[in-house]
């Protein structure tokens, strides 16, 4: 018994479709949703989202947002969300170096928790980029 999964940005409906699972990246660590879980609404940190349909993995990377759960449905609304074949895996890594740079070059409190939060934001970007080929679990 599939649930249906819509994963929707300001700019966006990323995902529309029924679905198997929803692994999530949350606050309190990553879920696993199946149908008929608990209600639930929580908040997603940045990191990698994982859909499962039909044995097929689709992985996603989040920067974060909410995610509600209800018996038959999930409703993710993201900042922002890249499917891994979205992402170019080459900009990534020029991101990923660019964010290490300004974690270096920090002067401020301020200024080293955003550039950190970028830092972690490249670094799923890349790893979930990374994982184009893998489609099975």
């Amino acid at each position: 018994m599939p649930m249906h999964l819509e994963i929707v940005t300001a700019e966006r409906v990323v995902l529309s479709e029924e679905v198997d699972q929803v692994n999530a990246p949350t606050r309190d660590g990553r879920v696993g949703i199946l149908p008929r879980h608990e209600p639930l609404m929580t908040i997603l940190q940045p990191g990698e989202l994982t859909i499962i349909k039909g044995g097929e993995r689709m992985p996603f990377a989040v920067s974060g947002g909410f995610m509600e759960v209800l018996s038959s449905r999930v409703t993710i609304l993201a900042d922002t969300v890249e499917r891994a074949d979205e992402i170019d895996e080459d900009r990534a890594m020029r991101s990923r170096v660019a964010a290490e740079e300004r974690v270096k070059s920090a002067q401020t409190e301020r200024d080293m928790a955003m550039a950190e939060a970028k830092l972690r934001k490249e670094m799923v970007r890349l790893r979930v980029a990374q994982m184009k080929n893998i489609r099975r679990q």
